[in-house]
């Protein structure tokens, strides 16, 4: 398999750092990628960011149908060497698409190897997405994953912990170290899997309320929750915080990171109940 610095050699490129390209071409690595999502013949697969096609190959080996989503014209140009019937290439935003309408499906698998700047707007939209994506599996900075997959209680427990949580049970596969790429960013990544829940952890009410609802608890994470959830003023008064809480039967003197999915889940409800 030619090599990401060879094909860009050749066909007179260089990485746009500005947009955090970081191309992978060890092919152990890209193996093991798609082998995680398990991909079926026929099966509709959205590439985010393929960039050269390396990873590209690999997914059409399974007899995958594949949507790659790509940004930068030159790499669009370079996808053009992949000529295989079940390879789609569309020039576009990968974290403004929709995934299954791209792919012509009802629901997708997604994979990507994510620009550090957009790896928070592609797992934004993956949410608003959940009940059309089946799986996913992204190479992300190597914290981000340790982030997402981390427990209440925990000091990188955070927002998106708790919201992919609902729809997604997330496990860190396995760690790439910086040299496999090029260039070589500066920090190792991980490869990240996100498996889509049959039914959510918990049931709310809405989900733009209940991200409101993390989100305000998180907003001064070292201040308890009946303070922290005052920053966002639509939540209602000290008092009102206060009675929601309690109706939740969770202690107003605790922080978000001690919160878990489920007790997050009641806390909204409780809101939602005093609308």
């Amino acid at each position: 398999m030619e090599s990401p610095r060879s094909i860009l050699s050749r066909r007179g490129l260089r990485p746009k750092y500005s947009w955090g390209q970081n191309f992978l071409g060890d092919a152990d690595a890209l193996e093991r990628i798609s082998a995680a999502l398990q991909l079926q013949p026929g099966e509709p697969v959205v590439e985010l960011g393929p960039g050269l096609g390396h990873l590209t190959r690999f997914l059409l080996e399974t007899g995958a149908r594949v949507t790659a989503v790509e940004r930068d014209r030159d790499m669009v140009e370079a996808l053009g060497e992949l000529k295989n019937e079940r390879l789609t290439v569309v020039a576009a935003n990968a974290a403004q698409v929709d995934f299954a309408r791209l792919a012509g499906a009802d629901k997708v698998a997604v994979v990507g190897n994510l620009p550090y700047h957009l790896t928070s707007p592609i797992l934004f939209s993956l949410l608003e997405q959940h009940a059309r994506v089946s799986r996913a599996v992204f190479t992300v900075q190597k914290e981000v994953a340790e982030r997402l997959c981390a427990e209440p209680g925990s000091r990188t427990y955070g927002l998106l912990s708790v919201l992919l949580g609902l729809y997604f049970r997330p496990h860190l596969l396995f760690t790439l170290p910086a040299e496999l790429f090029h260039p070589p960013p500066q920090v190792d990544s991980a490869v990240l899997r996100l498996t889509a829940l049959l039914v959510p952890r918990a049931d709310v009410t809405d989900d733009a309320h209940f991200r409101r609802v993390v989100k305000a608890a998180f907003a001064q994470r070292r201040k308890t929750l009946l303070n922290s959830l005052q920053s966002d003023a639509a939540l209602g008064t000290a008092a009102e915080v206060r009675s929601a809480l309690e109706a939740a039967g969770v202690e107003p003197s605790r922080r978000a990171e001690t919160l878990g999915v489920e007790e997050f889940a009641a806390v909204e409800r409780a809101f939602a109940s005093r609308a």
